[in-house]
């Protein structure tokens, strides 16, 4: 059996950068009550808000990398010359619609540009 691979019987999770950015997100948006345990067990209370938010940015962090990721892979065919001249203002007008779309949402949720980059741990920022 893979020790890294959560199961019922090794609950133990997987170690790594992701995993423990997703845990400090989710440590932040979750608390454990005394109250109303069930079983013994502690009973978890998710803020459903924070949830909400943790969730878009997390969406929205993933729409800006894809974007950027765009733009190079853009800015690459240009400089290989394999787009004309409507091409490229096609393509530049489309990025451009689609940074404005992303900071209209990203503002939307009351987040700013700096929000979606993340920390990675050892690997450093995200964007």
């Amino acid at each position: 059996m893979n020790d890294k691979q959560p199961t019922a019987a090794n609950p133990k999770q997987p170690q790594g950068v992701l995993p423990d950015a997703l845990d400090r997100s989710l440590q932040a948006s979750t608390r454990f009550s005394g109250t109303g345990s069930v079983g013994g067990r502690k009973r978890l209370e998710i803020d459903g808000e924070r949830v909400r938010d943790g969730l878009a940015q997390l969406v929205l962090t993933l729409i800006k990398l894809l974007h950027e990721l765009l733009e190079r892979q853009a800015i690459a065919r240009m400089d290989s010359g394999s787009l004309d001249d409507e091409e490229i203002e096609r393509l530049g007008l489309t990025l451009m619609r689609q940074a404005e779309e992303l900071a209209r949402v990203r503002e939307a949720f009351g987040l700013r540009d700096e929000d979606l980059n993340i920390d990675l741990g050892p690997l450093g920022r995200l964007l």
